[in-house]
């Protein structure tokens, strides 16, 4: 028996190995030393071995002294790596036991300092120690006071700087604005566009803090799904006499962000009530657990298919259990919050890697044991299991909006083993892969935090819909009421290459609306082929069922927002020649039809009005919006050859001139009979989500015009000016209608840059470094894409395109697409051009006499040779090079006052 209870004892351990922090944490390379030790079950380096708060395993303990007069024997415990190391954190994790508690102590570390830590918990949970960056070669613990008699640690982490961060995905924060975001916008367990979007919720509720919160300090569960209306199969781990029906409030679980770890592609945190380590990852279809318990209990694994979840309702669950390890099923995803289908069913398989003890599920109030089979409302099933202290038990989830075969093939196809760190490394490397297309030097040190978050937003959100096999839901066809649909479903198969992966992937997104400011102009850079993925599934949408989607969702259309915003999309990607998955010629049709009375423009009635009015009623907003894109139209028929429908749309696109105040000198709403709304430049009425001040501006197609009209691009630019004044000291943030310039919201997107085409690029470079500094700068839970909503990398899009300078205000739609140039905030850019795409390398771009106060352009050239413009071609970008510029304290008046 004693030789059977070592083997399990060593099983266990060696099984919590893996639970240790991301590979961030040095401390596992570190030799470790110590004053003395219980006995070899507690040597030093157990300290560094992973096993966090298990009572008696995986531990350091000193052989300890205590006296009946208050002696106690306080040891020391030291850390030493053969290289120095930069180091920030040290989080110090104390045995469980109640017996034996290090209270307090000093760090002292190699370069002399000291750093005194007080109040460890008693309880073996975290306490974390920050500090400024430090190099180091070894640091040692000196305990000054504890109870008990054989004091020790469970676990010391150590955790590198920025200074030594090995990777792109160790610069990323995601704690960045969670107080603000939406439901969607933390996503930990998704890999970029993945189709599973797994991640712990701490609010359930839509957005405006939603999803998970940085200020909350309960998990309420783990949602499988975050997405654009879209939400659904919610796990939590717990003991099993935690009563299910009871719900989120019932099972619920404090936890604390001291010992928590997150980063893109893998998520851990302790739940404190429940006693269990949580591990999460993914693949693109797939989610992985791994559950790691500190104390022997009856625990379960709680699987909710029923209820509200932050944006839609899960109902109609049918649930099948497959085997002692495995069950499958589906829910109806209902009562979505902005429209589209009313019912969306969802395909799941689950799986564990360990037999459970027996499955008992709920419905309403009801509970049953040993299910094979449960169907209804408000129900969910509980696998239960009998586990011992260091105990792991791993779950994978997989997911199809088509059928449970598709679920199941989903998880054969990409997970099939139960190797968790494999998935996990895959997981970061997929993200450093993708992440690492464009790479920067210099900055600070929040700046390069700010440039990679911003990133993985861009590549994080607009999730793949379709299957391993290109099985894709259809739901663009059914009865339309009101924002939403009664669809009809359909099984569709995308189209593939002859080596039988798929053209491109469908997708589930928020609107485009507006996109022609932000993701329109950077994927191209470093991404085309997502452009062309994104592009090829819209079109795709459209031949479905006739509408190019403002926001699809579960495979058909939520009309939210305005115009039809997908249209720069499609035409940026085939003005830069990145339209590769779909002929162009039928990519123009379906554009042309969409704008057209019967298209997603609007009503047939406001079409026939706009054309032949030239503004859209009641409404300025949405007047700017279809004049874009018909200038974008007419540009992409003028490169087909289709006169025609060129003067058609050019025409169209002129008449938001109609609009246009002369006394105030900005546009206004004018309602059917001619006649203004109102004369109030801060009143957001007539306009979308903007105003007089934020939006007129947004005929940024053609500047020249507005300046025309104005008296002269001196009179344009002094209004501008004025208006980012009043701005600066609100941090160009408004919500929404109010203040006059707001980086918080789409609207003013392209505002800073129209001082470039205008003749004065000095202010253009000017404000965007104000604005990327205020408003976009911040790399706090409260602060970071002006606190009103990132909308699934746009406004990470406009700030990460701030910070390598390149910017296009014609969301490159124009026939001969350009990028506007402003001062970098780093020293050096490289951008790898996809060869599928592009004939060139890389694309750099190189700033000289860099900092916070040289902002201005002095002098710029492109592969060597002088270029006095502000702008040059995405031909030459398309073949890479070289772009320098030098910086200066002082604006050079005579450098690119010139656009033509």
């Amino acid at each position: 028996m004693r030789i059977k209870s070592f083997l399990i004892s060593v099983s266990l351990m060696l099984a919590c190995y893996n639970l240790m922090a991301e590979s961030d944490n040095i401390a596992p390379q570190a030799k470790v030393t110590a004053s003395s030790s219980l006995n070899v079950e507690f040597k030093p380096a157990n300290v560094t071995d992973g096993v966090i708060g298990v009572n008696g395993k995986g531990e350091w303990a000193c052989e300890g002294v205590t006296t009946d007069w208050g002696y106690v024997k306080f040891p020391w415990l030291q850390l030493d790596w053969d290289n120095t190391m930069q180091i920030n954190r040290i989080v110090l994790y104390d045995r469980p036991s109640e017996k034996e508690h290090t209270a307090s102590g000093k760090l002292l570390f190699s370069d002399g300092s000291v750093i005194w830590v007080n109040a460890i918990p008693d309880n073996g949970t975290a306490k974390t120690v920050k500090f400024k960056t430090k190099n180091i070669k070894w640091v040692r613990f000196i305990t000054t006071d504890g109870d008990g008699k054989d004091i020790g640690f469970s676990e010391i982490e150590v955790f590198a700087a920025p200074g030594q961060y090995k990777d792109y995905v160790s610069w990323v924060d995601p704690y960045i604005e969670t107080n603000r975001g939406r439901y969607f916008f933390f996503i930990t367990g998704a890999r970029p566009f993945g189709m599973m979007t797994a991640a712990p919720h701490t609010r359930n509720k839509n957005q405006w803090g939603g999803g998970y919160n940085y200020n909350e300090n309960q998990i309420l569960g783990f949602g499988q799904i975050h997405d654009w209306m879209l939400s659904g199969i919610e796990i939590m781990p717990t003991p099993a006499s935690i009563d299910p029906v009871k719900g989120e409030q019932g099972w619920r679980s404090e936890y604390s962000h001291e010992d928590e770890i997150v980063k893109p592609g893998f998520q851990r945190l302790f739940l404190r009530d429940h006693q269990t380590w949580v591990e999460l990852t993914s693949t693109d279809r797939a989610s992985f657990y791994r559950f790691t318990y500190t104390k022997a209990m009856d625990a379960q694994v709680i699987t909710n298919l029923g209820g509200y979840l932050a944006n839609s309702t899960m109902a109609d669950a049918d649930i099948v259990k497959t085997s002692n390890t495995s069950y499958q099923g589906s829910f109806s995803s209902t009562k979505r919050y902005w429209g589209g289908p009313k019912d969306v069913k969802i395909f799941f398989v689950i799986e564990f890697d360990k037999p459970f003890k027996k499955l008992t599920g709920w419905k309403g109030k009801q509970h049953f044991d040993n299910v094979n089979r449960l169907k209804g409302d408000s129900a969910g099933l509980a696998p239960q299991y009998e586990v011992s202290a260091g105990e792991q038990l791993q779950m994978k989830i997989a997911f199809s909006y088509t059928s449970v075969e598709n679920a199941r093939n989903n998880l054969q196809s990409e997970c099939s083993g139960w190797d968790f760190n494999k998935v996990k490394e895959e997981s970061r490397q997929v993200w450093n892969n993708w992440l690492g297309k464009i790479d920067v030097k210099g900055g600070t040190v929040d700046q390069k935090v700010k440039f990679y978050t911003d990133l993985w937003h861009v590549l994080l959100g607009r999730h793949k819909i379709n299957d391993v096999s290109g099985d894709y839901p259809d739901r663009t066809t059914g009865t339309r009421d009101g924002n939403f649909t009664d669809a009809i479903f359909k099984i569709k198969t995308l189209p593939k290459n002859p080596d039988g992966t798929v053209k491109y992937n469908m997708y589930n997104s928020d609107a485009w609306w507006l996109s022609q400011w932000n993701l329109n102009v950077l994927w191209g850079l470093a991404w085309p082929m997502v452009q062309d993925d994104m592009s090829s599934s819209m079109i795709q949408y459209a031949d479905n069922g006739g509408l190019l989607p403002r926001g699809p969702s579960g495979g058909g259309y939520s009309y939210i927002m305005t115009s039809c915003p997908a249209t720069n999309l499609i035409v940026s990607t085939y003005m830069k020649g990145l339209l590769k998955s779909t002929d162009p010629g039928h990519a123009f049709d379906v554009i042309r039809r969409n704008h057209l009375p019967g298209g997603m423009l609007g009503s047939s009635n406001d079409i026939n009005f706009y054309t032949d009015k030239g503004y859209w009623p009641d409404n300025a907003g949405i007047t700017i919006e279809a004049g874009f894109q018909d200038y974008a139209i007419a540009q992409m028929a003028s490169k087909l050859n289709r006169r025609d429908d060129y003067n058609f749309f050019i025409k169209r696109s002129a008449g938001w001139r109609n609009l246009y105040d002369p006394v105030q000198k900005l546009l206004f709403p004018k309602d059917r009979e001619g006649k203004f709304i109102h004369k109030d430049p801060l009143n957001g009425s007539g306009w979308v989500e903007s105003n007089a001040w934020q939006a007129t501006w947004g005929i940024s197609y053609d500047i020249p015009g507005l300046a025309k009209l104005m008296g002269g691009n001196n009179v344009l630019c002094e209004k501008l000016n004025y208006a980012f004044e009043k701005a600066q000291v609100s941090d160009f943030v408004y919500d929404y209608s109010h203040g006059y310039i707001s980086y918080a919201n789409q609207p003013g997107c392209s505002d800073a840059h129209v001082f470039n085409y205008a003749g004065k690029p000095w202010l253009t470079q000017y404000w965007v470094r104000k604005v990327k500094e205020q408003a976009y700068g911040g790399i706090t839970p409260d602060q970071g894409y002006g606190g009103s909503d990132e909308d699934q990398g746009q406004m990470g899009g406009i700030s990460a395109l701030m910070a390598i300078g390149l910017f296009n205000i014609q969301g490159n739609v124009s026939q001969v697409p350009v990028y506007d140039i402003t001062s970098p905030i780093f020293d050096e850019i490289t951008i790898k051009l996809d060869p599928v795409f592009y004939s060139g390398k890389v694309f750099k771009i190189k700033t000289y006499n860099n900092s916070a106060k040289n902002c201005y352009i002095q002098k710029a050239t492109l592969n060597g040779k002088t270029l006095n413009k502000f702008w040059f071609k995405h031909a030459d970008f398309a073949k890479g090079g070289e772009l320098s510029l030098w910086l200066g304290p002082i604006p050079n008046k005579q450098w690119g006052v010139s656009h033509l």
